[in-house]
C-alpha cells in the first residue's frame, strides 16, 4: 500500500461508535493493537469524535486501519470526521484551543486504510434517469480524499468503483458463510435468489461440495411475481438461499414459498449484510427455518464474523 511503513511497531486497528466488535476481532487476527476512538453525540444529534491523547503516538508510529460503516447516514458523517481526526494527528496538526500538549509535530506521511464492513448507498450504482446522483460513487469519492486504501466487504456491484484514485480491495465473507452452513445446516444445494447473485451461490456451493442453481422470476400479473428453481428438484431437500444482503426479506419469503410448494424439506436464508428492515425478521420467521448472517451490521441473527474477510483485504493492501 502507498505509504506503508516497516512493521517494527504494531499497527493500530481503530473504531468509533460502530464496528467496535469487528475491529477488535480484526486486530486479533492481524496481531495488531485495538484502539477505541472517542465518539458521541451532541444534544442536537451532531457527531463528536476525538483521538484519545494516549493513542496519538500509536497513530503516528505506523499505518492505521479504521473500521467504520457508511450506514446509516450518521455513519457516513462519523466516518468522515474520524478520518479527518486521524489525518490531523498523522500530519502533526495538534493545535487546540486549550493549548494542551504539543501543538505541531512532523508529518508522518500517508498510511490510512479504511475497512468498511457494510458500504451504505451501494444500491444506487448506476444512473437510471438523467440528473440522478450515483450515490455509491459519490460516497467513495468523498472517502478517497481522506485515506490511502479501502477494503469493502461484499459490495453489491464492483463496477461502480472502477478507476478510483486509490487502491480498493473487495472482499467476501462467502467462505465463512459456507463454513457456517456446512457445519450447522448441511444443505443439499444452494440457491441464488436471482441471476445477479449466482457468483456468490456458486462459490458457497463449491466450498460445501453441493449443487447450486438460481431462481427464475416470472411475472404473473402487475402485482404478482413467482419464483421457481431453474432445472432443480427440491423435493425432500435442505435448501440454503444465499445473497449479499437481506433488507425487507420479501424476495426470500416468496422464494421460500415456491420451494415449499415444490417439496423442500428445510429452507435457510444466508447473507453477508442483514439489514432486516420493516419487521423483516418476524416475516422471515414464518417462511424459513434459519437465518445466517455476518456481523457487518449489528443484528440479533449475526452468527458469522466479518473480520476474517476484512483481514484478507487489509493484508493485500499492506503487501
Amino acid at each position: 500500500m502507498k505509504g506503508s511503513r516497516s512493521p517494527s511497531v504494531q499497527m493500530p486497528v481503530l473504531s468509533g461508535a460502530s464496528g467496535g466488535d469487528i475491529a477488535e476481532s480484526l486486530a486479533s487476527i492481524l496481531e495488531m493493537d485495538y484502539v477505541q476512538l472517542e465518539s458521541r453525540r451532541f444534544p442536537d444529534g451532531e457527531a463528536y469524535v476525538k483521538v484519545p491523547s494516549e493513542a496519538i503516538e500509536s497513530l503516528r508510529s505506523e499505518a492505521v486501519v479504521l473500521v467504520s460503516n457508511t450506514y446509516p447516514d450518521s455513519g457516513i458523517m462519523q466516518t468522515v470526521l474520524l478520518l479527518g481526526a486521524i489525518n490531523d494527528v498523522r500530519r502533526g496538526d495538534l493545535s487546540n484551543f486549550k493549548g494542551e500538549g504539543e501543538q505541531q509535530m512532523d508529518d508522518v506521511g500517508p498510511g490510512v486504510i479504511l475497512a468498511i464492513p457494510y458500504y451504505g448507498y451501494a444500491r444506487q450504482d448506476k444512473r437510471f434517469s438523467p440528473g440522478e446522483a450515483i450515490s455509491a460513487r459519490v460516497i467513495a469519492d468523498v472517502l478517497a480524499e481522506s485515506c490511502d486504501g479501502i477494503v469493502i466487504l461484499d459490495l453489491h456491484s464492483l463496477d461502480v468503483l472502477e478507476g478510483m484514485s486509490l487502491p480498493i480491495e473487495f472482499v467476501s465473507s462467502m467462505p465463512e458463510i459456507a463454513d457456517n452452513l456446512h457445519n450447522y445446516v448441511a444443505p443439499d444445494f444452494i440457491l441464488s435468489p436471482d441471476r445477479g447473485a449466482i457468483s456468490r451461490a456458486s462459490e458457497v456451493a463449491g466450498l460445501i461440495g453441493c449443487e447450486f442453481s438460481y431462481l427464475e422470476k416470472t411475472r404473473i400479473d402487475a402485482h404478482t411475481i413467482e419464483h421457481t428453481p431453474k432445472d432443480l428438484d427440491v423435493s425432500g431437500k435442505v435448501v440454503a438461499i444465499v445473497d449479499d444482503m437481506i433488507s425487507t426479506g420479501g424476495t426470500i419469503c416468496r422464494a421460500s414459498d415456491a420451494l415449499r410448494r415444490q417439496g423442500a424439506k428445510e429452507i435457510h436464508a444466508a447473507c453477508t449484510h442483514g439489514l432486516f428492515t420493516g419487521g423483516a425478521l418476524s416475516r422471515l420467521a414464518n417462511h424459513v427455518d434459519g437465518i445466517h448472517t455476518t456481523d457487518s451490521l449489528p443484528n440479533p441473527r449475526a452468527n458469522v464474523s466479518a473480520a476474517p474477510a476484512l483481514a484478507r483485504g487489509v493484508r493485500k493492501l499492506m503487501e
